[in-house]
């Protein structure tokens, strides 16, 4: 695996706890404890990408409603997954994907001493949306594409399966088990 970075999506209150709840989220929390915790015990790069809405986004006044707004307990990773500040990054969106307009590409690309990460593993929720979209953009910017297995979910089991085909299929994503992709990590 080239330069690797993890990307955990939108695993905030709101949507494990809160007003977006999802009854499945709660299955992704123990495997990306262990994605994260073997990230950082190889430096490799953690990156958080978080709904931080504001009031007017479309997402809430089109689509969702009042969720993950920007300031808010709802829009703060849980803390089962607490960010570490001192070596991970946070990246906030207001879109479905981590790259629309925020920093996400740029920062990526300043890892690795100014390599750039070329590998970016995804995990959190929802398959078939937030993490769909920020693998498209990943996929049109270059980056090789790793989904966490058993790190994703969404509201029901046909989004989340219907999310990973799509992935595989149009983005050449590959499917990868917290193990394998632990086990690709240099120490």
């Amino acid at each position: 695996m080239i330069r690797p970075a993890i990307i955990i999506v939108d695993m905030l209150n709101d949507f494990v706890t809160g007003k977006l709840r999802a009854e499945r989220a709660t299955n992704v929390i123990a495997p990306l404890q262990q994605l994260v915790a073997a990230a950082r015990k190889c430096s490799v790069p953690v990156i958080f990408s978080n709904d931080a809405h504001y009031p007017q986004d479309c997402e809430i006044t089109q689509k969702w409603d009042q969720h993950a707004i920007k300031g808010t307990p709802g829009a703060e990773v849980i803390s089962e997954l607490a960010p570490d500040l001192t070596k991970d990054y946070i990246v906030e969106k207001r879109t479905y994907s981590g790259f629309y307009e925020t920093g996400l590409d740029s920062l990526l690309r300043d890892l690795y001493k100014g390599e750039g990460a070329k590998t970016v593993i995804l995990g959190g929720l929802h398959t078939h949306m937030c993490v769909r979209h920020t693998a498209a953009d990943a996929f049109f910017r270059g980056y090789h594409i790793i989904i966490a297995k058993e790190g994703v979910d969404a509201f029901t089991e046909q989004d989340h399966k219907q999310g990973l085909e799509y992935l595989e299929k149009v983005y050449g994503a590959k499917i990868l088990t917290i193990e394998e992709i632990s086990k690709t990590f240099k120490h």
